[in-house]
Formats: C-alpha cells, structure tokens, sequence
C-alpha cells in the first residue's frame, strides 16, 4: 500500500471517529473549534 494511500485512511478513519464521538451537529463544530484554537495555540509559540 502506498504511502499515501495509508496517510489518507488514516486520516478518514480518525475523522470518523471523531465524528461519531459527536452527539449533535453542535458538538461537532465544538469539537472543531477547540482543535482549530490548539493549532492556532501551538503556531503562536
């Protein structure tokens, strides 16, 4: 398997999850916006 064949499936399947843990649509955003505050977090150092 090619490695980014394997990066991509990895991907999807961690985004998946990620999704599942998500009760609502609300959550989901939530859950998106505290990730998007840690990248931006860890930029700024």
């Amino acid at each position: 398997m090619p490695v980014k064949r394997l990066v991509s499936v990895v991907v999807a399947l961690a985004f998946g999850m990620s999704l599942a843990a998500c009760n609502t649509v609300a959550g989901a955003g939530k859950d998106i916006e505290k990730a998007g505050e840690k990248i931006q977090g860890a930029a700024k150092k």
